[in-house]
């Protein structure tokens, strides 16, 4: 029951991209409107030389803040080229030809929509649905292979398992789907998917990890997108059920803006790209570049940039076709957020969308841009991090002493309140999860960009393994560093502050500093807490008798499907 309560707790969050799909609201063009004020009277502002203080902490800050600043107004542009609906007449009519009533009357498949030819372009054409595993949960898996042979339409379901189980051949066996392990893990999910392909024919197939559960929709929703031939690939949104704790809850909120405002508006430039999972292709695309991509663990983005180079064209459908599951832990994000930072600092260091050699239109040299340094806003955050110690250490202020603090605040605020106001917009409230996530990853886009600059490997990992457990500490080592440093700072800059007679704003920012970084270690103490006791309790378990897997009762195969809104009703 909480699994599907949480399933609904989706819908309702992400599902609204639906009903903005085709304009944006005049209250969401309002705040970004003056959002972009807010940035210009910030900046004005910080570069102001009558307000400029001491050269060290007045470069970090306007170091840190036009990164910010440049993300936001990327943004905004993306989000101001408006929510257009991609369905058009051609889809439409693509849609109402999709089946063939007459042959699925005279083959009596009525009752089996599972069995109903495919059609695109008034051609029959065939749809393999591949599901890449890797040592996931034996009842994710099962589900998402269920729902994925329940899809409406003729296609064939493959379980490509890296993970090497025979029980997971027995699930996909049980469930009527193809078995495909092959004798080697080499480029890791983009190797196992190209596996695949050398053994498939499908004109079109789709990619969905493990614990994406589809909808029976899924192909209907997508497939009519093909009619026209230079549509390479299709994306739907990624919505999470598993909104259960501190880290599921922070980093699928952190994802909504992106899906409900970012990818959308990227229609207008056909740079919206491929995000690994919920995603048909065509497969003469994937040909037509030499497979999906296999020299990043982010492949795909990477396959999305290679065939936007080579002028195909994409789609995203802001409908939600599938749920799945949000990094639960702390480990879990931190691999999930160090292989997308890597993926993107990749781009911007090895393969500049600017570059002379790229291919791409100057609106898609600008998404992928900033694609490539969104994950700078993260090491922008560890830069503001040490204004305050500047001040209270060394005396060293970013600004004039003729600045008061209620000056400083009111421009701060005028662009973050803001940007908060936006997001807050798109969420539908505000989520302290995200924030303290947010704040607290720098370490993690700060190892992902050094990866990149020595040329060491990123492995890939999965966000719903549910393997062994490991300590949420062996993670965040950085920020419990950075917290102990803060708070020693903060007992100095109150003493000074007592002695002066005054307290200062570098004391208030830094113990807020101080405060973020002691709520998501306290958060992690309390993951911690929770895992050593799952641990007992499954020591105690040890000895009790399993069923085999075969014999285990069927999980229902996609609790979205009671949800109007989450089976894909146009």
């Amino acid at each position: 029951m909480a699994r599907r309560a949480s399933n609904r707790h989706a819908a309702g969050v992400l599902g609204r991209t639906n009903e903005s799909a085709t304009a944006q609201s005049p209250t969401m063009v309002l705040f970004v409107l003056l959002g972009v004020l807010g940035i210009v009277a910030y900046g004005s502002f910080l570069l102001n030389p009558a307000n400029r203080g001491d050269l060290l902490p007045w470069l970090l800050v306007i170091g840190a803040e036009s990164v910010l600043v440049l993300t936001a107004l990327l943004s905004m542009w993306t989000i101001l080229a408006g929510a257009q609906d991609p369905r058009d007449y051609a889809y439409h009519r693509a849609k109402e030809l999709l089946f063939d009533g007459r042959f699925i009357r005279q083959a009596a498949l009525e009752q089996d929509p599972t069995r109903w030819p495919l059609r695109v372009a008034g051609e029959p054409v065939d749809v393999d649905v591949f599901i890449t595993t890797y040592g996931e949960d034996l009842a994710v898996i099962r589900r998402t292979v269920q729902a994925a042979v329940g899809m409406h339409g003729r296609h064939r379901t493959y379980v490509l398992d890296d993970g090497l189980s025979d029980d997971v051949r027995r699930i996909a066996r049980a469930s009527g789907a193809h078995y495909f392990r092959r004798p080697s893990r080499d480029h890791a999910k983009a190797g196992n998917v190209n596996a695949a392909l050398a053994r498939t024919t499908g004109q079109f197939f789709v990619i969905l990890d493990a614990d994406f559960v589809a909808s029976e929709r899924f192909l209907v929703e997508t497939l009519p997108f093909f009619s026209r031939r230079t549509v390479a690939f299709v994306q739907t949104p990624q919505a999470y059920g598993n909104l259960t704790n501190f880290i599921s809850r922070g980093a699928a909120y952190m994802q909504t803006v992106f899906y409900k405002l970012i990818q959308p508006g990227r229609n207008r430039f056909n740079a919206a790209f491929c995000v690994g999972t919920n995603v048909m292709f065509r497969r003469s695309a994937i040909e037509d570049i030499g497979g999906m991509y296999t020299k990043s663990a982010s492949e795909d983005v990477w396959t999305s940039l290679e065939l936007h180079e080579r002028g195909w064209r994409s789609v995203f459908l802001p409908e939600i076709l599938a749920i799945g599951d949000a990094p639960e832990t702390i480990a879990a994000y931190a691999k999930q957020q160090l292989r997308w930072a890597t993926g993107g600092f990749e781009i911007l260091l090895t393969h500049n969308p600017f570059g002379f050699r790229r291919r791409l239109t100057l609106d898609q040299r600008l998404q992928y841009f900033a694609t490539a340094t969104h994950y700078l806003t993260g090491i922008a955050t560890a830069l503001l991090l040490l204004v305050p110690p500047l001040e209270i250490f060394l005396d060293l202020r970013p600004m004039t002493l003729g600045i008061t603090p209620l000056t400083w605040a009111l421009y701060y605020a005028g662009f973050y309140g803001l940007q908060i106001g936006l997001a807050f917009y798109a969420v539908g409230s505000f989520r302290i999860e995200t924030l303290l996530l947010s704040a607290c990853s720098f370490p993690i886009y700060l190892k992902a960009i050094s990866n990149v600059i020595t040329g060491r490997k990123t492995t890939w990992s999965v966000t719903g393994a549910k393997g062994k457990s490991s300590s949420p500490f062996n993670y965040i080592v950085p920020q419990m560093l950075t917290f102990l440093f803060l708070a020693l700072t903060s007992v100095v800059g109150v003493w000074r502050d007592m002695d002066n007679g005054v307290f200062t704003l570098a004391s208030a920012w830094n113990i807020t500093n101080s405060l973020i970084i002691a709520l998501f270690i306290g958060f992690a103490a309390r993951e911690h807490a929770q895992m050593k006791r799952e641990a007992r309790v499954a020591r105690r378990l040890t000895r009790v008798p399993t069923a085999p897997v075969d014999h285990v009762s069927p999980v229902p195969a996609l609790a979205l499907q009671q949800d109007d809104r989450m089976a894909g009703v146009a």
